[in-house]
């Protein structure tokens, strides 16, 4: 992608000039000349270090995905051909990996290349799931319909990836909040009443003693805490990215009392969904079950899958690997072993994660109401503590004056 400074009117007649990023010089003036501006100049403009791009990871949000998969749909459906149909997407996306992987899908849609072929050489923006699908879809020649069911796939796990999300960010902004109160009213406000309570002489309550402790200690050491903090966020993050140990964490995430079975119905929903619109668009059993190996982000379903693909792979069942083991339901390994029998997996599939995501739905609605009277009572008993440890001795106090 290269950026190019232009200056030219609207159709207005106003002066317009500004930078422009594109593929090339000639896909720059289409832009300029669908945003309705008549380019007098255009020049490209040479990258140095003040003026590159900057750019933090290549991933496509899966929001921008959904719509550029709708979009495409669309276009399609109306007569469009693919490479006019991703020209036109790669002008109107905002985002900037999508722009970037679309522009470059176009340049070889028009040196001959089919639209799997191209998207496959962008691993970051197109997931093998999308590039087999759409594969499958030219091969059958229904690739209209293949994005579009790989929209309403994606939006599906978009959805209940936020429920999700939504359900754990609550306690999570809560807890930090309490931590930041707690923190202050330790380092900001107790050590006031430090001084009036040495003056006073007497023997102050456990409570009191106690909350003066934590002061001095986070007053002295409250570099050392902040650090401990980082130092767990970034080895979590660390252990996470490596598969020997993620393995491990997933298994104890799963087996967390009450958002563990959340966790784990969003696996089984995911895995579910992405097997019944793989095996809809007729790709090869074996190779929807690797896909889904990757896309599950889960270790401990994802080496279940791994057991169930070598059991295909012998003529055995889908289903015997997933009843010897505790991350399956029985409701699940029995609709696949119905699919199985009938012919009919692609749609039990769907059928189960139909099921597990309004499960996923229900249960963060549920925790969500749950939480928050518990968090408050949770909040208010650290600050409450805090208060009361200041309080009692100052009764004291004021009961010492009177008496005088």
């Amino acid at each position: 992608m290269a950026q190019f400074q232009f200056e030219g009117k609207d159709v207005a007649g106003r002066k317009k000039r500004g930078k422009i990023t594109s593929a090339s010089k000639r896909e720059a003036a289409l832009q300029l000349k669908e945003k309705g501006i008549r380019v007098s100049d255009l020049q490209e403009v040479k990258e140095t270090i003040l003026n590159k791009e900057i750019t933090i990871g290549s991933s496509v949000k899966l929001h921008d995905f959904v719509i550029y998969l709708r979009q495409f749909s669309t276009l399609l459906k109306a007569g469009v051909t693919v490479v006019d149909s991703t020209r036109i997407l790669a002008s109107q996306t905002e985002s900037k990996a999508l722009k970037k992987a679309l522009f470059d899908v176009e340049d070889h849609l028009r040196g001959g290349n089919n639209l799997s072929t191209s998207c496959a050489k962008h691993k970051k923006v197109f997931p093998p799931m999308f590039v087999n699908m759409v594969k499958a879809g030219e091969v059958s020649g229904n690739l209209d319909s293949t994005l579009e069911r790989l929209a309403d796939h994606f939006e599906k796990q978009h959805r209940t990836r936020q429920k999700v999300i939504s359900a754990l960010a609550y306690p999570a902004a809560v807890g930090v909040v309490a931590i930041a109160v707690v923190i202050f009213l330790l380092v900001s406000v107790v050590p006031t009443f430090v001084d009036m309570f040495a003056d006073f002489g007497a023997d102050l309550p456990a409570i009191t003693k106690f909350v003066l402790a934590s002061s001095e200690f986070m007053q002295a050491f409250w570099w050392v805490i902040v650090g401990l903090i980082l130092l767990v966020i970034v080895a979590f993050s660390f252990l996470y990215k490596q598969k020997s140990t993620r393995y491990y964490i997933d298994y104890a995430l799963l087996r967390v009392p009450i958002f563990g079975g959340m966790l784990q119905k969003a696996a089984i929903a995911r895995m579910t969904r992405t097997l019944s619109s793989l095996f809809s668009s007729s790709v090869p059993i074996l190779q929807a079950i690797q896909i889904v190996e990757g896309v599950v982000d889960n270790e401990v379903i994802s080496k279940v899958l791994v057991k169930s693909r070598d059991s295909l792979e012998k003529g055995s069942s889908l289903t015997t690997p997933m009843e010897r083991h505790w991350v399956f339901p029985p409701l699940v390994t029995r609709m696949i072993a119905i699919g199985e029998e009938t012919g009919s997996l692609d749609v039990m599939l769907g059928k189960v994660a139909d099921f597990y995501e309004a499960e996923v739905e229900t249960t963060t609605d549920r925790l969500k109401s749950l939480i928050e009277p518990l968090m408050i009572v949770i909040l208010a008993g650290l600050v409450g503590t805090i208060v009361t440890s200041i309080l009692i001795p100052m009764f004291d106090i004021f009961n010492h004056v009177q008496s005088y």
